[in-house]
């Protein structure tokens, strides 16, 4: 079973749905979610929040931490995560921003606070109303955000879309991580991911 049909498994199990905030992924976490049939049973919707302007009128990022701490940071994608999953009324939302390269440009209204940021910099948020199966079972809001730096393994030629896959894989382990209550995450790629590249994913930790 690949992760994104498993993902679904236990959302539908729980009662749970899911809504998506994408940046540097451009909307392949949402393709890989509803690549599942029946997906749309527990997967609400998604947005793709490319520039400042739209992660700020759609899904509520700040002003002010966008000029701080810059698009890519772990500031923004919480706030990506907490928008859509609120405005989207999901009891979780999934946030990603990051730069996919091939340069360290700056993103679309990026402030100079970002421009020092390397190619492959990604940070992936999950925010959650859901109750998990953890040791104490709670209800009050739950935020993760972890920070990646990852590399690619084809060269330079399939380096952004390495790094937009890496990125979408290992928030569908995260996901899966939370959905399974703290337990080991999904590894060693999917069948997708072997086939998109022809070998297990180095995540460049």
């Amino acid at each position: 079973m690949d992760i994104e049909t498993e993902v679904g498994r236990l959302l539908t199990i729980k009662g749970l749905t899911l809504s998506i905030a994408e940046s540097c992924t451009g909307g392949l976490s949402c393709s890989r979610i509803t690549d599942v049939p029946g997906s749309s049973a527990y997967f609400v919707g998604g947005v793709i929040a490319y520039s400042n302007r739209i992660k700020m009128q759609t899904l509520g990022v700040t002003q002010e931490a966008l000029d701080i701490h810059g698009a890519v940071s772990a500031q923004v994608a919480i706030q990506m995560a907490k928008g859509v999953k609120e405005r989207y009324g999901t009891d979780i939302g999934l946030g990603i921003t990051g730069i996919a390269g091939p340069n360290s440009s700056l993103s679309v209204g990026e402030s100079l606070s970002g421009s020092n940021k390397p190619v492959g910099l990604v940070y992936l948020s999950l925010v959650s109303t859901a109750e998990c199966e953890c040791k104490n079972t709670c209800s009050a809001e739950k935020v993760i955000c972890n920070r990646y730096k990852f590399t690619g393994i084809n060269g330079a030629a399939s380096q952004r879309k390495d790094i937009r896959i890496q990125s979408t894989q290992t928030m569908l382990e995260m996901l899966l991580e939370y959905l399974r209550g703290g337990k080991l995450p999904y590894k060693n790629g999917s069948t997708r991911i072997r086939r998109y590249l022809g070998s297990d994913l180095d995540y460049g930790i």
